[in-house]
């Protein structure tokens, strides 16, 4: 069937939004080595050389010629075989400049090469080149668009037809994949890969995952495109405007190292436009009241990263000469974890981060006449005397103070906090970021820092895909204290509360400590440790990912982790990288004997905390006091035990840890022991009279709905089917049962989509509700749907679905009962050797025809003949056609009824027949399997064959694919001119053997068309070059 709309559509509406931006636009094989106006000396370079040194000489007038060709080499060059390595260091030139070095005047002169002009956007060359051959090693490719500045190709372009079901833009983003696989050197110079079918559009670097391709929804970033406006629109012109390019390529592109990983990481457009506005807004406070704003981006959208961008963009602003940034926490971890993050995009931010120590390494920090990123808690810019006065450190009004989570419950004393930084810092100006809101009556906060400068809230971050869902289960009442179960308070209270709310402990002291008692005695311990083991070896076996254990004291966390490891002791391990339970808490060497082995050093709990994020390390339960609870991102963290009393900001904090992003994680869940869901709804009562959108977490009986309502659908798709037998019989019975499912399956009306679609929405709300009891009680069924799905899946045509829809990273839900069978090979279970599909023999089609199983024969043997012919499609036009029209017909005829299934298979069963015996023809006309499709090509109408005859057409076909042979180049299928001199030779060949005059405009354009298939790759081997 012909599509109204395909790619080359895309590609057109593409390119015309691109010189609309006023990009030059040029036709790939134009610019070729062997084009009309060649801008390459061969397919394997990838530079527009000539470009590039006319931008370097027209932007380095005063350097020497010898140094800027230095320049090109170094910039030429790749010295590492590892990709990301090169493309790190070409992107330090592109925003840097390359270093060089010359003679001048007698001596040795170090200067920069620069190869961009950030400040007039104009002076640079912009290209957009569609259909760009690369030729690497053995393999020839032509991504669909490349977007070229000053001659270095910066961007890919990759699209799909949306009127395509097979072509999708995650099937474009495995093209890049295997891109970057197999010509690298275009990926060298990459900063931005774009993957599109026209409706949808998604952006992402070379290391980005899969999930994190993320759309561009705004252009302006004043407000969201309109739903109705095409994807790709809204990213080429929101992206790629020329400003708009340069800006993001210089400042919005990071690597981050962690552990042996680099992570290229683009911002989204939420952390681009809102570190725009808040330079302005910090330009403009610097000169009136010195509040820049807050910024309410929730957790775990990269609040911490647009903070990096802002940073970023601070240092170069030259309106600031050279600022000095300090980044306010109020609490060590948080300060680590942000100092962290920061160091890790050095290169973006031109310095190293320096991080306070104490209060004299603070004020020698910002004592300074410029420059600096400093990281301090507020505790040291209390003064040293109660009551006293800061020393003034410095009266620049270039310093930036960024708070961190600025509302938080220890700024009750924010005026006090407000008072002493004025004191050190009188001119500075401050701006806050939070991932809560602030609540309407906190009017501190917007008193030291301003208005809101931009929300990022709940609901559009989950649309977004930037972070998922987050669920809350409730597993145990809330403790209530009984008179005669307040103990004495405990003696070591002092672990109890942080060092930084000294402030308050008197007035915790009596509460605390007596609720302490009670969630740490040992029978509950006991009770809780067996609890989460069952519950997270459930939650395992649905979804694999990593948990979190939250309690409120040191003791009950060494405690619980001594009864968890009784329970499982293959779990424990004493070395830092055995076991896969650890406590992460402070400590000192006065503490118990017992804790000894879980106070840690800094380094070592940094090395854990990199072990956590990663989701191939074992390490997979933490138990924690107050670590890891803020700013701290473990992407495969989906379950967090609550047994501590927390509120407000502290636990939406809190929670947030199970909303990241991980592959197809579904949801985040919270499992509740000590009744936090009353503070839940005071959090939510602030969220949302801030106006945020959407809630911040949902109940896990949403989830439980979801999973039951999915399980009746998929219970009426098997009505009058009994597969009980599955949970109870033989190996050899489960086998039997599944053909038979499948052919009930395919009987129904939409059979096949409908369980393929619902069977994947159950596992997703399966895998958030478990344990829930009425999950648990649907566990094998779900294993049964889901065998049934892997088997239909993998035996039928399954209408362009993807590999992602088809096969979730949701692990299949086998029970014991199930567990010890292999994937069901659905030709085994229907008693059949599986064919070589090429080969159709008789004794496979005769045991097609006595299959039991007729719906399910009918699939199998349409499937056969489908890839048949779809392999076919690649060699012989004419031929394919002509099975694939006999084939719809015999579908349509069944479809419609007008005939029955045993009818149906009778039909395919000879069609396959012909199909095999079309493979001899070649042989009996003694040609080869293209001179075959040539001779297909010219005999498809009667009147040619009648008039000519077998003989002529076969020497016709032989001379017609010798000399097509003969007169193709590399992207010859691209050229007019080539494709227009062929024309001339198919159009004397016909007239030479007297093909009749009416048929030969047709006939020319089929063999060109049939050429283009059968020799369209023939230029791929490298002596072709």
């Amino acid at each position: 069937m012909t599509h109204i709309i395909t790619e080359s559509h895309i590609e057109e509406a593409a390119l015309e939004i691109l010189d609309s931006l006023g990009y030059e636009i040029l036709h790939g094989p134009d610019i070729s080595p062997d084009g009309k106006n060649p801008e390459r000396s061969s397919y394997e370079n990838v530079v527009l050389v000539e470009r590039l040194k006319e931008a370097i000489d027209k932007f380095n007038p005063a350097i020497p010629c010898e140094a800027k060709e230095q320049a090109i080499k170094q910039i030429l060059r790749t010295e590492s075989p590892e990709l990301v390595t090169n493309n790190k260091n070409f992107h330090n030139y592109l925003v840097n400049g390359v270093d060089v070095e010359y003679r001048h005047e007698g001596r040795i002169k170090g200067d920069i090469v620069r190869i961009f002009d950030f400040e007039t956007q104009e002076n640079n060359d912009f290209l957009a080149v569609n259909q760009f051959t690369v030729i690497e090693g053995n393999h020839n490719r032509r991504p669909d668009i490349v977007l070229f500045v000053n001659g270095l190709p910066l961007a890919v372009i990759e699209l799909k037809n949306p009127a395509d079901e097979e072509a999708t833009i995650w099937s474009a983003y495995r093209q890049l994949q295997t891109y970057k696989d197999e010509i690298p050197s275009l990926f060298t110079y990459n900063e931005l890969l774009v993957v599109s079918d026209g409706t949808q559009a998604r952006a992402g670097t070379i290391t980005s995952n899969q999930e994190w391709f993320l759309p561009w929804k705004t252009v302006d970033g004043k407000e969201l495109a309109p739903e109705a406006l095409p994807q790709l629109q809204v990213l080429l012109q929101g992206m790629f405007e020329k400003g708009r390019c340069l800006d993001l390529i210089r400042n919005f592109i990071t690597f981050e190292k962690r552990r042996h990983q680099t992570t290229k990481i683009l911002a989204a457009y939420h952390q681009y436009h809102t570190t725009n506005k808040a330079i302005k807004k910090t330009i403009e406070a610097i000169n009136k009241d010195k509040r820049v704003g807050v910024v309410w981006h929730t957790q775990g959208s990269g609040k911490s990263l647009t903070m990096v961008f802002y940073t970023g963009k601070l240092i170069l602003n030259k309106k600031l000469e050279n600022p000095t940034i300090v980044v306010l926490t109020d609490r060590n971890d948080l300060d680590d974890q942000l100092f962290n993050t920061f160091s890790a995009s050095g290169s973006l931010l031109r310095q190293s981060p320096a991080q306070a120590k104490d209060r004299g390494d603070l004020k020698k920090s910002l004592n300074v006449a410029s420059g600096g990123i400093v990281f301090t808690t507020i505790q040291k810019f209390f003064p040293e005397q109660k009551r006293g006065t800061y020393p003034v450190l410095s009266e620049r009004k270039n310093i930036i103070v960024i708070a961190d989570e600025a509302h938080r419950s220890q700024y009750e004393f924010i005026n006090g906090f407000a008072r002493h930084i004025r004191d050190a810092l009188p001119n500075a100006s401050f701006i806050g970021f939070t991932g809560t809101p602030i609540k309407l009556s906190d009017r501190s906060t917007l008193a030291v820092f301003g208005d809101y400068i931009d929300i990022y809230d709940i609901q559009q971050s989950v649309e977004d895909g930037a972070t998922v869902r987050i669920y809350y289960e409730s597993r145990l009442a809330p403790i209530k204290l009984k008179e005669e179960e307040i103990p004495k308070i405990n003696p070591e209270f002092e672990e109890v509360t942080e060092n930084e709310e000294i402030y308050k402990k008197e007035r915790l002291k009596s509460k605390w400590a007596q609720l302490e008692a009670v969630v740490g005695s040992k029978k509950r311990i006991h009770l809780m440790s067996m609890d989460i083991v069952k519950h997270f070896e459930q939650r395992q076996e649905a979804m694999e990912g990593k948990a979190m254990i939250v309690c409120m004291s040191r003791r009950i966390c060494v405690d619980l982790h001594n009864e968890i490891v009784k329970l499982k002791h293959d779990w424990y391990g004493k070395e830092d990288d055995k076991g896969i339970i650890k406590v992460i808490m402070t400590g000192s060497a006065s503490d118990p004997h017992g804790w000894q082995e879980h106070v840690r050093t800094k380094p070592r709990r940094r090395e854990l905390a990199e072990r956590f994020k990663d989701p191939e390390d074992p390490f997979t339960i933490a138990i924690v006091r107050d670590m890891w609870l803020t700013g701290f991102d473990a992407p495969s963290l989906h379950t967090m035990y609550f047994d501590k009393p927390m509120r407000g900001h502290g636990l939406m904090q809190a929670i947030a840890r199970v909303n990241r992003v991980f592959k197809d994680k579904p949801g985040g869940l919270i499992v509740d022991y000590l009744g936090v869901a009353p503070d839940l709804k005071e959090a939510l009562a602030t969220y949302t009279e801030s106006g945020g959108k959407g809630k911040p977490t949902f109940n896990q009986e949403d989830a439980v709905n979801i999973m039951l309502e999915k399980y009746e659908i998929l219970v009426n798709l098997f009505h009058g089917f009994n597969y009980k037998k599955f949970f109870t019989g033989t190996p050899k019975e489960k086998i039997a049962l599944i053909p038979a499912a499948i052919d009930h399956i395919l009987k129904q009306n939409d059979g096949k989509e409908r369980l393929l679609k619902y069977v994947t929405e159950l596992s997703k709300a399966f895998a958030l509700a478990v344990p829930n009891e009425e999950a648990l009680k649907i566990r094998d069924e779900v294993g049964f749907f889901q065998a049934v799905k892997a088997s239909l899946a993998k035996t039928i045509v399954t209408r362009g679905k993807s590999e992602e829809q088809l096969d979730s990273a949701i692990k299949q839900i086998v029970s014991k009962a199930i567990a010890t069978e292999e994937v069901v090979d659905i030709f085994k279970a229907a008693g059949l050797k599986k064919p070589e599909v090429s080969i159709l023999s008789d004794t496979f089609l005769a045991d097609i025809k006595g299959m039991e199983h007729k719906n399910l024969a009918l699939e199998t043997l349409k499937k056969l003949l489908n890839d048949e012919i779809k392999t076919m499609q690649k060699r012989n036009i004419v031929q394919a056609k002509s099975f694939a029209e006999m084939l719809e017909r015999t579908v349509k005829r069944y479809q419609n009824r007008s005939i029955e299934t045993a009818q149906v298979i009778e039909e395919l069963v000879n069609l396959a027949k012909k199909i095999r015996a079309d493979k001899s023809r070649g042989e009996q006309l003694n040609l080869t399997e293209e001179e075959l499709a040539f001779y297909d090509a010219l005999a498809d109408n009667n009147s040619a064959v009648q008039v000519l005859g077998d003989e002529t057409l076969r020497k016709m076909a032989t001379e017609l694919s010798k000399t097509i042979k003969n007169n193709i180049s590399i992207d010859w299928t691209l050229r007019e001119n080539i494709q227009a001199k062929l024309r001339v030779y198919i159009k004397r060949l016909l007239r030479k053997y007297g093909y009749p005059p009416d048929k030969q405009k047709i006939a020319t354009e089929l063999v060109l068309k049939q050429a283009k298939l059968t020799c369209g790759n023939l230029a791929e081997v490298p002596a072709a070059v």
